[in-house]
C-alpha cells in the first residue's frame, strides 16, 4: 500500500506539478495571444451568442442527431459545476490562502481560450457513430488532427487511446465514487449525527441505503439514454445554479462592508507575502508556488478547462460552426469560475473564518467545514443545511456528466455496444462509493484526472494554427461580412452537408 501511495504521489506531482501547470497555463497563454485575446476583444459577441440566445435560438434543434445549443451547454455544465465550486474553493483557500483565488481567476482567464479551442476542434473533427449520433472529443482530434501531421500518425493514435484510458479510470473515481462518498458523508454528518446507524458488511447501514437510493436515481437517468440525461440537465442546472447564486448573494450583501478587505487580501496574498514577513526567502518562494499551484489546480478541477472532458458533450451540439460552439466553452468557464467560484470565495473570506490580515484559517476551521461554517455563521443551521444540499446537487450532476464522458471514450475504444456495458458498471459502483472509507481511491483518481490533461493539451497546442484559421474564417464572415467559404469540418462529406445547412441559415 505504501508503494502504491509513493508511486501515485510521484505521478500526481508530475501531472499537477510544475510540468502540468506550465503546460496548462502555457497552452492558455498561447491560445489567448494567438487568437487576439478573443475572450476580451469579442466579449459582446460571445455573450450575445451564448447567454443571449439560451432561451431563444439556443433551444432550436436543426439536426435530428444532435442537441440544441442550450441543452448541450447545460449537459456539459453537469460535470463542470460540481463540488469544485464549493469544496474545491475552500480547499484552495485553506492550502494556498486568499491569494489562491487570484490564481483561480488567472487559470480561468486562460482556460476560457483552452476550452474554446477544445470545442472548436471537437466540432471540426466530430463524426457520426453507428447510431447516427455525433461523437467528438480529444481522442478524435488527436487521432485525425495531430495524427495527420507528418510522422505523427501513430503518436496521435496512442495519445488518443491514453486519453480514453485515463478518462475511464477518472470517471470511476472522481466522476463517481468520490462524488457519491462526498454526498454520503455530508448527508450523514449533517442530518444523521448522533443516530444509531448500525453496521452491515463493515459500513453503516444508512450508507448502504443512501448508495442504493442514489444508484436507482442515477440508473433511471443515464440508462434511459443520453437524451434523458440532457433533458434532466436542462432543467436541473439552471435551477441549482440560480439557487446557489441567490444564497451566496444574500450572504455577500449581509457582509458588503467587508468586500474591500476581501479583495485586498486576494490580491495582497496572490504571491504569498506572508512568508516574506518571516524573513525566509525559500519559504516565500515555496508559499508562492503553493498559492499558484492550488489556485490553478482547483480552478481546473472546477471548470475542467484543459481536461478535454466537456468537449465530448459540446460535440453533440446542433451548431455547425466550430467557433459558435467554441464560444459556449468560454461561457462555461466564465459562469463556473468567474461567477460561481468567486461568489463562494467572497462568502468564505467575508465570513470571519479567515483572518484577512494574515491569510490564515482561524482555529477549528478546515477545508471540509469552511463553506458550511461561513453560511452557518450568518444563517444558523439552515445555512449549513443549504450548503450540504448544494453539494449534494452539484455532486449528483457531476456523476451524471462523467457517466457520459466514460461512455464516449469506451465507445471510441471498443464500440457503441460496450458503452452500454460501461454504464451498467458505472451504476453498480455507486453503492461502493457510498460505503468506502479510504482516501486513496480519490487520490489515484485525481492523478488520472491530471493525466487526462497532458495528451489533450499536446493536441491543442499542436493545432493552434488550425484553430486560428477557423477563428479568422468565422470572424471574417460573421463579423466583417467577407464572402468566403466556411470551414466547418475536416470530413468532406460533413463539410458539404453542413455548408448546405449554413446557406439555409441553420448554422
Amino acid at each position: 500500500m505504501e508503494t502504491i501511495v509513493r508511486i501515485n504521489d510521484a505521478i500526481n506531482g508530475f501531472a499537477w506539478g510544475t510540468f502540468g501547470l506550465v503546460l496548462l497555463l502555457g497552452t492558455g497563454l498561447i491560445c489567448t495571444v494567438r487568437f487576439g485575446f478573443f475572450q476580451i476583444t469579442h466579449i459582446r459577441h460571445w455573450l450575445k451568442k451564448t447567454f443571449g440566445i439560451m432561451y431563444g435560438e439556443g433551444l432550436i434543434i436543426n439536426d435530428a442527431g444532435a442537441l440544441s445549443q442550450c441543452r448541450a451547454f447545460c449537459t456539459a455544465l453537469c460535470a463542470t459545476i460540481g463540488t469544485g465550486n464549493i469544496a474545491g474553493v475552500s480547499t484552495a483557500i485553506c492550502v494556498g490562502g486568499p491569494g489562491a483565488v487570484f490564481w483561480m481567476w488567472v487559470a480561468a482567464f486562460f482556460g476560457m481560450m483552452v476550452k474554446y479551442s477544445e470545442n472548436v476542434l471537437g466540432i471540426y473533427y466530430r463524426r457520426r457513430n453507428s447510431e447516427g449520433a455525433w461523437s467528438g472529443g480529444p481522442m478524435y482530434y488527436l487521432q485525425d488532427g495531430l495524427g495527420s501531421k507528418k510522422h505523427l500518425r501513430r503518436t496521435g493514435r496512442v495519445l488518443g487511446i491514453l486519453f480514453c484510458v485515463f478518462t475511464v479510470l477518472a470517471s470511476f473515481g472522481i466522476g463517481n465514487m468520490g462524488q457519491i462518498n462526498k454526498i454520503t458523508i455530508n448527508f450523514e454528518e449533517t442530518f444523521l449525527s448522533g443516530v444509531d446507524k448500525g453496521m452491515f458488511l463493515g459500513a453503516p447501514r444508512v450508507n448502504w441505503w443512501i448508495g442504493i437510493i442514489l444508484m436507482i436515481a442515477v440508473a433511471f437517468i443515464i440508462l434511459g439514454g443520453f437524451r434523458r440525461l440532457a433533458a434532466v440537465s436542462e432543467k436541473l442546472i439552471p435551477f441549482m445554479t440560480a439557487v446557489y447564486f441567490v444564497g451566496c448573494l444574500i450572504l455577500i450583501l449581509m457582509h458588503i462592508s467587508k468586500l474591500p478587505a476581501v479583495f485586498s487580501a486576494i490580491f495582497r496574498f496572490a504571491l504569498g507575502p506572508a512568508a516574506l514577513k518571516g524573513g525566509a526567502a525559500g519559504s516565500a518562494v515555496q508559499l508562492a508556488f503553493n498559492t499558484i499551484k492550488n489556485g490553478c489546480k482547483r480552478g481546473v478541477f472546477s471548470n475542467e478547462a484543459g481536461l478535454g472532458s466537456s468537449v465530448m458533450v459540446h460535440s453533440n451540439s446542433c451548431a455547425r460552426e466550430p467557433v459558435r460552439q467554441g464560444m459556449w466553452g468560454i461561457a462555461e468557464v466564465f459562469l463556473d469560475t468567474m461567477i460561481i467560484c468567486t461568489m463562494t470565495a467572497v462568502v468564505v473570506l467575508s465570513s470571519g473564518a479567515v483572518d484577512l490580515s494574515t491569510g490564515l484559517m482561524k482555529e477549528g476551521v478546515n477545508d471540509a467545514t469552511l463553506v458550511a461554517k461561513a453560511f452557518g455563521a450568518s444563517l444558523g443551521q439552515p445555512g449549513e443545511w443549504f450548503v450540504v444540499l448544494s453539494i449534494t446537487l452539484f455532486a449528483f450532476t457531476t456523476v451524471l456528466g462523467w457517466s457520459y464522458y466514460g461512455a464516449k471514450v469506451t465507445e471510441y475504444l471498443f464500440g457503441v455496444a460496450w458503452a452500454k456495458f460501461y454504464r451498467c458498471i458505472f451504476v453498480a459502483l455507486i453503492v461502493l462509493g457510498a460505503v468506502m472509507e479510504s482516501n486513496l481511491a480519490w487520490d489515484i483518481s485525481d492523478t488520472f484526472n491530471g493525466l487526462m490533461m497532458i495528451p489533450n493539451l499536446i493536441g491543442i497546442t499542436a493545432q493552434v494554427p488550425l484553430i486560428l484559421r477557423l477563428t479568422r474564417n468565422y470572424t471574417d464572415r460573421r463579423l466583417k461580412g467577407k464572402d468566403i467559404p466556411p470551414m466547418l469540418s475536416f470530413d468532406p462529406d460533413i463539410q458539404r452537408d453542413a455548408l448546405k445547412a449554413v446557406k439555409r441559415g441553420a448554422a
